[in-house]
């Protein structure tokens, strides 16, 4: 079960990630004009974040009432259709709908991590969440890696179209590729109120409540500088090739999640999730200032991958941090909202980076530290809530 989530994750992470890498520099070729294209980087993360917000309540409630399995297979099956739209997209309109569309498939990780925190042995489930959560960015390292050369040679439309043909052979293999042992609920409470009821779990628990928000700043300082990376390195970097040297930067930072993202999620096993949450924020804080001060590309690549491997593995023990905070019973529906906190991120960064990075790209920085900083001390006061 865990080598095939991680499989699936590292398959759909790995086509967003040559997404986020290579639509700054697709743009232009469906009539965005230069001087827009941050702007639009933004805005369209944006709204295809925000199209799907309103739907994650229900992939709870559809997973207590038909299991879970049918609903991880439901988002990558939108994966396979939002990707077969975006390669043929003539316009801006289209490819943003498209994007939208992609949302679809948000709650899956929740679900997936839900499945693996009732299977996994107790002492090892910070370890099983980190794997998960590693072979996320593991993805993001191949993706853009292998995909730039593509780009540079065949084009943006043709990376999209074989991407959308791995998210229909990940169907199959969920399909069929394992059983799951969760019992749906089959009461006829409507689906409406069970949807609701998720939402009321998080809302009635003190530190849930405060741990929601705190998470959604604390990582919206990542998303905020991720998307905006391949614009740093088209200002850093003139040569040939641009979408090459993009796959490279972005894939050196994927890199280094491979071991970032399980190894902090070991120490978090052995040294406490809270503090190692914490303590990881307090210096990604910190890290995300240096990038502002460089404008060397091979510099920038270094600072790049130590900010997306820390940040991927403090991300990675903030679902322990979740899961521990709900009761047994509740967990596997507290635990379909686990992303909300950075689907939100991915709305509200990007909207501050479509205002900042048409000034300088590189205000991004400074940016993602202050939020990262406010959302750590909204966190340590969380922590002194009472969980449900």
């Amino acid at each position: 079960m865990l080598v095939i989530f991680s499989l699936a994750g590292f398959l759909e992470v790995a086509s967003y990630g040559q997404l986020s890498a290579f639509t700054p520099l697709y743009l232009p070729r469906i009539g965005v004009a230069a001087a827009d294209v941050a702007f639009w980087v933004g805005v369209i993360t944006s709204l295809a974040n925000l199209f799907g917000l309103p739907f994650l309540p229900f992939w709870g409630a559809l997973a207590d009432r038909y299991g879970r399995k049918p609903l991880i297979i439901r988002s990558f099956i939108a994966a396979f259709f939002a990707l077969g739209v975006t390669a043929v997209a003539p316009n801006i309109a289209v490819f943003t709908i498209a994007r939208g569309f992609q949302a679809l498939a948000l709650g899956n990780t929740g679900l997936i991590l839900a499945t693996l925190a009732d299977h996994a042995p107790a002492a090892r489930v910070a370890f099983a969440f980190g794997v998960v959560n590693g072979a996320n960015p593991f993805g993001a390292f191949v993706g853009p890696l292998v995909g730039g050369p593509i780009v540079d040679r065949f084009g943006f439309p043709w990376l999209v179209a074989v991407d959308a043909t791995l998210m229909a052979f990940v169907v199959v293999l969920l399909t069929f590729g394992y059983r799951n042992g969760f019992v749906p609920r089959t009461t006829g409470e409507p689906l409406l109120r069970m949807a609701l009821d998720g939402v009321a779990m998080v809302i009635r628990s003190p530190r849930l409540r405060a741990l929601f928000p705190a998470l959604f700043l604390l990582f919206g300082g990542w998303i905020l500088a991720f998307i905006y990376v391949p614009l740093v390195v088209a200002r850093l970097y003139a040569g040939a090739d641009l979408a090459t040297v993009v796959g490279v930067v972005l894939g050196g930072g994927g890199l280094v999640t491979i071991a970032a993202s399980p190894g902090i999620g070991a120490l978090a096993d052995r040294f406490g999730h809270w503090r190692v949450l914490i303590a990881g924020g307090a210096v990604l804080v910190l890290v995300w200032l240096l990038p502002f001060f460089t404008r060397d590309l091979v510099v920038f690549a270094i600072l790049w991958a130590v900010a997306n491997g820390l940040s991927s593995g403090v991300f990675s023990v903030s679902f322990n941090v979740i899961a521990g905070s709900a009761s047994e019973t509740a967990r596997g529906r507290v635990m379909s909202f686990a992303y909300a906190p950075a689907n939100m991120s991915f709305v509200v960064g990007p909207l501050i980076g479509s205002v900042l990075a048409p000034i300088d790209v590189f205000l991004v920085f400074p940016a993602a530290a202050v939020l990262t900083a406010v959302g750590l001390a909204a966190t340590a006061y969380a922590r002194t809530r009472p969980p449900i």
